[in-house]
């Protein structure tokens, strides 16, 4: 019996996104309608405010479709390689 087992990964979607497609990426990832995922980062937002420093770190954390790294990678390696100029 041959299963096709394919390793799903997460990313910020280019297709399902208002902003920068945190939201598109983990309504994909989940199989959830996007906008339920957004209605849970409003409701955190207004429950302390929290959403927002949540979808800040999913953004930094979470690479984009098609690239292989995060925005926060792609900021350790410019820092890196500033420093090692100096």
């Amino acid at each position: 019996m041959s299963e096709n087992l394919t390793r799903k990964t997460l990313r910020r979607s280019r297709s399902s996104r208002i902003l920068t497609g945190v939201c598109g990426g983990i309504g994909e990832f989940l199989r959830v309608d996007p906008n339920l995922i957004r209605l849970a980062f409003a409701v955190f937002t207004l429950l302390g405010g929290s959403g927002v420093l949540l979808y800040l770190i999913a953004w930094l954390v979470i690479p984009e479709e098609g690239t292989g790294s995060s925005v926060l990678e792609h900021l350790i390696r410019t820092f890196q390689g500033k420093e090692s100029r100096l």
